[in-house]
């Protein structure tokens, strides 16, 4: 019997246009009514999480940030897992030398030095998780996030290096040249306490090693007294990967890649046709 349900947000609970269908809201409701735990596991931070699950009149715990943190319904940190100061500012040497445009997650949300950039990795990540969308409303979309203030705009990544109450959870990169993020990638990977993996075609996500969606879930269901056996994860992309490994019951979307769907147990519809809505159904 499945007793928590895990689910990413861009590209498997958000449609094309960013938002929660009134199915997968539902379904979600249900759920919760009938005693099931449901979390959301992002990338995004509690921040830009909480935006999108306010907007459709959803309550739910958050494992943000790929797993770096770990909030209740209420907003307060179960866990946090922050990268080290003076590795931080090592990985953000690494990338300048590459010239990889990157923003750095933290427990006060996303900041860019670059609001143009930073509308340029969002149109990624949505289009990436969803190819058929039309690029200029992915566009909007990607404006409506970082205009709206949810990604904060910054002089300096310094501030933030040498500010002690700000944790350093995450580096999301990002560059149309793919030889520069693989020569970036090669060089971080002499960082043995971080964990770089993807949430687009043309980005690298960057966080502690102990920061991954799998092993937060892992210490979530163990806190609410859940065995792993009766989790459900649904996801579309690789950061998902560490959850499906760990969860009794494995579910992509039908919008995720080949290599995706070869991972799962169960392949459900895609983010447009309400896809978390028919797999959160099917186990009622």
């Amino acid at each position: 019997m499945i007793k928590c349900i895990a689910t990413d947000m861009d590209g498997t609970l958000l449609n094309s246009i960013q938002q929660v269908s009134q199915e997968n809201k539902e379904a979600i409701l249900k759920a919760q009514a009938q005693g099931i735990e449901v979390v959301v596991a992002t990338g995004r931070s509690y921040q830009e999480a909480t935006y999108a699950l306010n907007e459709a009149g959803l309550n739910c715990p958050v494992i943000g940030v790929n797993g770096a943190e770990v909030r209740t319904k209420e907003g307060d940190v179960i866990s946090a897992i922050s990268i080290d100061k003076q590795i931080a500012k090592g990985v953000a040497k690494k990338l300048q030398e590459n010239e990889v445009y990157f923003e750095v997650y933290t427990n006060d949300g996303a900041y860019t030095i670059d609001g143009d950039k930073a509308v340029s990795i969002i149109v990624d990540i949505i289009l990436s998780a969803n190819p058929d969308v039309n690029m200029q409303e992915a566009v909007t979309a990607a404006e409506k996030r970082v205009h709206e203030g949810r990604i904060h705009l910054i002089d300096n990544y310094d501030v933030l290096f040498n500010d002690e109450d700000a944790q350093v959870y995450k580096f999301l990169a990002f560059s149309f040249d793919s030889k520069r993020l693989e020569a970036a990638s090669n060089e971080l990977a002499d960082f043995k306490e971080l964990t770089v993996t993807t949430s687009g075609h043309e980005n690298l996500e960057i966080t502690h090693k102990d920061a991954q969606k799998g092993i937060a879930l892992e210490a979530f269901v163990k806190t609410n007294g859940i065995d792993l056996s009766e989790t459900m994860a649904i996801g579309d992309n690789f950061n998902d990967v560490s959850m499906f490994e760990r969860g009794g019951r494995a579910v992509a979307m039908g919008n995720a890649g080949f290599t995706i769907k070869s991972l799962c147990d169960v392949v459900t519809d895609t983010n447009d046709e309400n896809g978390v809505a028919k797999a959160i159904l099917e186990v009622l």
